[in-house]
């Protein structure tokens, strides 16, 4: 593996050139008192087409142009998109975007893609802003990928109700989630954390595959997943969500920004959720689904000077969540599940710019902790995780402006305390850290971003992390990205495999657990198309993940134990996809794609297929909306392959499950009806209400050796219908 780094980094650095035009340019907004400073985060695209970026943290962006078109649209949330004529032999834009502007009730809009990638980044990354979240109803994190093809989301098991990412075939634990460039939903929240990010706080996800940039830490093995929040500065000034299904959920969520002084904002975002109904649709006596009550406020504020600028903000979180048996007269000592969650962060961040281009200093704290009490029948489980996070960054250039120079030192320290019954399972984990990466760049044809980190763990010893990075656009119509690296990460074995204390299995420790390690490479080719003057976009991707440790959970060798142990032989994963997109008429968005996963790895010394992952996936999204956007159409298909199951051969024939499970599928469906300030929608999901047949084994008997929740492969509630609204007030 590292021979073919090696040989890759070679070919990354083999010079070339090309003559495509490129336009730069910064946009800029005007505060309160006239003042002028950049836009970060705007859209910026050429009209009829899916070619664009987003500006930097400067208002800085380049974008290739198209053959064709001279009308270069900017657009942001909350600001009257523009239309700019770039005339041919322009290169340079500079620009202010206008407020809002209504007339007798009319509000002036356009709508920009609601997902797209990156064309500049050397790193495949795939933008989900607001508008494509609204296309389902997305009450958290774990809902905001209906509509992408990348990433599944999966139940662990049948009765708690926890969700669990996968992206290039792997466990979510393998990607690195966060938040605004925080880390989160590590360790004792990785299991629930999804459902801690309600979706009304949400402003846009940036999904990207591979390794990360090493800024970002070692963590990320298969890609990452940043997640931006509504932000103190926006044009929203009071926003209410409600929803409510057929199942019994209830929420509301409610955001106010405030200005103090023109340099002072802040914003509060408060969100409330209520599952009080109890459903057994198979009748095997267990909730489908459970009950749970969450509250979540988080208090935001930002201070904006000439060049200093500092955010902070405290977050709390409280859930309880019960789940397991139901109690009646058939079950009088049910096998009940409770569940109780606190969290408290609190973050700052800080940043200076100074006067030389493109050069900016950043620090980011946070502490934060969590706090778990839960049992599982007679299973008692506890813990308690506080961290402290820091990461300084420093941006500069050497010599001219394509020559990037990014470095920075971290700090991270996590304190779990954790106790299952009667043992301890305690840990003290200290990574102070420092890393360099350089980014070259050539016109906009090439991009090239190499990084090197290095961080010393307290209990694994020295981290080195190599990563690279390749961007080539041959033609416009053409980006070939590649990229490799190395990965690490900690593995956090009761927290992240709690879903089998909803079992009898005994949990089996056969040595002490080392790092997580595992090199990862992929290749992206995307090419864009006109089609009855229409733009096709075709990408596909491949990525290979091989691991040189990796945290074995065997549940084949024995169905009442499970046995964790190092790998000792080979793991990797093969991760095909391809995925298409199109509008053959005006204001109708189509997109298809299909994905393979190839996922081995060594199980009581036999490489074998990884068992509950699907080895293939297609998917088919639809989305229409009438003239002025009045009305908007939701249809999205997943088909979803079939897989391995553990083995269960040496339990009683009446519990036995086959050695796999079939391919099924779902559809979602949405209706969404807009007005000035108010938006209404109506959906339903899992429309062929699609269940997995007795996802328990044994649940008559959840005391005996047999029973087991934990082999869950499909949906667990059948359909379901919800509706919504939204209010919107901008200033």
């Amino acid at each position: 593996m590292k021979v073919k780094f090696i040989i890759l980094f070679s070919i990354a650095l083999i010079p070339m050139a090309s003559m495509a035009q490129t336009i730069e340019g910064h946009i800029m907004e005007k505060e309160m008192n006239g003042t002028e400073v950049p836009l970060i985060g705007a859209n910026v695209y050429w009209d009829g087409t899916t070619i664009g970026t987003t500006t930097d943290g400067l208002g800085q962006f380049s974008l290739s142009r198209p053959n064709g078109t001279s009308k270069l649209i900017i657009s942001f949330v909350g600001y009257k998109p523009d239309t700019i004529f770039v005339s041919s032999n322009q290169t340079h834009v500079h620009h202010t975007i206008s407020r809002p502007v209504e007339m007798e009730g009319v509000v002036v809009e356009g709508i920009a893609p609601g997902a797209h990638f990156d064309r500049l980044s050397p790193i495949q990354t795939q933008n989900i802003t607001k508008n494509e979240l609204k296309r389902a109803a997305c009450c958290n994190l774990s809902e905001s990928f209906e509509t992408n093809a990348s990433v599944d989301i999966n139940y662990s098991d049948a009765v708690t109700g926890a969700k669990q990412i996968q992206l290039l075939g792997l466990a979510g634990v393998y990607s690195r989630i966060q938040i605004e460039n925080i880390p989160a939903l590590r360790g004792l929240a990785s299991t629930f954390g999804l459902s801690y990010v309600p979706g009304s706080w949400m402003e846009s996800i940036q999904i990207s595959k591979g390794t990360a940039s090493v800024a970002n830490g070692y963590e990320s093995i298969t890609g990452q997943i940043n997640v931006e929040f509504k932000k103190p500065w926006d044009e929203e000034k009071f926003y209410v969500n409600g929803y409510a299904n057929s199942l019994g959920m209830a929420e509301a969520s409610t955001n106010l920004r405030f200005e103090v002084t023109p340099k002072i904002t802040g914003m509060v975002l408060a969100h409330a959720e209520n599952m009080s109904m109890e459903v057994d649709h198979n009748h095997d006596s267990f909730l489908n689904h459970p009950l749970v009550q969450q509250y979540h406020v988080l208090n935001r504020w930002r201070y904006k000077g000439d060049s200093f600028e500092s955010q902070v903000g405290l977050r709390l979180l409280s859930e309880n969540r019960v789940a397991g048996q139901m109690k009646n007269e058939n079950t009088p000592n049910p096998f009940s599940i409770d569940i109780g969650t606190r969290q408290y962060e609190s973050f700052v961040k800080m940043g200076y710019i100074f006067d030389r281009p493109n050069t900016s200093l950043g620090l980011i704290t946070t502490a934060n902790a969590h706090e778990q009490n839960s049992s599982f029948g007679p299973a008692i489980y506890n813990g308690l995780q506080q961290t402290l996070y820091a990461n300084l960054v420093f941006v500069t250039y050497v010599g001219r402006t394509n020559h990037g120079l990014k470095t920075g030192l971290s700090f991270n320290y996590d304190n779990y305390k954790e106790r299952l019954n009667a043992s301890d399972f305690n840990r003290n984990e200290i990574v102070p850290g420092a890393y360099l990466e350089y980014t070259y760049k050539w016109m906009e044809d090439l991009t090239l971003m190499a990084g090197l980190r290095m961080d010393h763990h307290n209990l694994y010893g020295n981290l080195l992390t190599p990563r690279v990075h390749l961007r080539y656009q041959p033609i416009n119509q053409i980006t070939i990205r590649a990229s490799a690296g190395k990965g690490y990460r900690s593995p956090n074995i009761l927290a992240e495999n709690m879903f089998l204390l909803a079992s009898s299995r005994h949990l089996v420790f056969l040595e002490d657990i080392g790092m997580e390690e595992a090199w990862n490479m992929g290749v992206n080719l995307t090419q864009r198309y006109k089609l009855w003057s229409k733009e096709l976009t075709i990408s596909a991707d491949y990525y290979r993940t091989d691991f040189v440790n990796q945290l074995i959970v065997d549940l084949d060798r024995s169905p009442g134990s499970v046995f964790f142990y190092n790998l000792q032989g080979k793991s990797y994963s093969n991760s095909y996809q391809v995925e298409a997109s199109y509008s053959p008429i005006d204001r109708l968005d189509l997109m298809l794609a299909y994905r393979y996963n190839d996922v081995q790895s060594t199980i009581n010394n036999v490489l074998t297929e990884k068992p509950l992952v699907s080895r293939y996936k297609a998917f088919l999204s639809t989305s229409y909306k009438t003239r002025l956007r009045k009305w908007q159409f939701d249809y999205t298909v997943h088909l979803n392959g079939g897989g391995r199951l553990p083995s269960t051969d040496h339990l009683p024939e009446e519990f036995r499950r086959g050695d796999s499970f079939p391919a099924f599928i779902t559809m979602n469906a949405q209706v969404s009806k807009y007005f000035r300030h108010w938006e209404a929608y109506l959906g339903v999901e899992n429309l062929t209400s699609y269940t997995q047949k007795d996802p328990i084994i044994s649940p008559e008997n959840p005391y005996s050796p047999f029973f087991d929740a934990s082999m869950v492969w499909g949906p667990l509630t059948g359909r379901k219908f919800y509706l919504g609204f939204r209010y919107t007030l901008t200033k």
